[in-house]
């Protein structure tokens, strides 16, 4: 898996059995370089229909595709990867289903120590917060920022960053070490969604001038 992919906006869709297709093009439009779907409460085939749709605007647009919790729909449909929580399966068992290619993100939270077992085991990726008070998930342990400067020093592998991260504090995030950052309400419950995803793009300008890593 090429790191300089899995870097810039993440949007990762609200739980909802609404018809994602138009908001997520639009953050696709807007700059989106990764798509979470994250559906834990839909019936089996509409979740299937979903992402199966998903996976097809990303594909059309050079966005990669990720499922949050679920190996299994990931597998059934050819998702990029997945994004496991600590209660979910584990890295070794989502590598085993999906192949050495697919990328597999683990939540890490507020903890060094639970980033540090997920390098080991083999994480694409390591996400942490909530760093902002959260409408998503207002119960969410919470992360400081310069968390992410010890975890960009100390591991080798993209960071992410999420909770309650708006285009005015997101910049700070990336600037500490955060490869990318997680948005749901920030982006789709955004009046304009292209255009949210467009300003929370613009925070990775320097990517134009061939910047992979702060």
């Amino acid at each position: 898996m090429n790191a300089a992919r899995l870097r810039g906006l993440y949007a990762v869709t609200p739980d909802t059995a609404a018809d994602l297709c138009a908001p997520v093009s639009a953050a696709l439009r807007g700059g989106a370089r990764l798509v979470q779907f994250r559906n834990k409460s839909g019936p089996s085939d509409q979740r299937i229909d979903q992402a199966r749709q998903l996976k097809a605007l990303c594909a059309a647009a050079g966005a990669l595709f990720i499922v949050n919790d679920d190996i299994e729909l990931a597998h059934a449909i050819g998702a990029d990867g997945v994004h496991l929580g600590k209660d979910d399966v584990g890295i070794s068992a989502a590598r085993t289903l999906l192949g050495a290619g697919a990328i597999v993100g683990a939540s890490c939270y507020d903890s060094l120590e639970l980033a540090a077992a997920a390098a080991a085991a083999g994480a694409n990726y390591l996400a942490f917060g909530s760093f902002f008070p959260s409408r998503t998930k207002p119960g969410a342990v919470r992360a400081d920022p310069t968390l992410l400067q010890t975890a960009h020093e100390r591991f080798d592998v993209p960071l992410c960053a999420i909770g309650g991260i708006t285009t005015m504090n997101g910049g700070a995030l990336v600037a500490a070490g955060a490869d990318m950052l997680a948005i749901v309400d920030g982006l789709f419950g955004a009046p304009n969604v292209e255009g949210a995803a467009a300003a929370y793009a613009a925070l990775w300008a320097d990517d134009r001038n061939g910047c992979t890593r702060p």
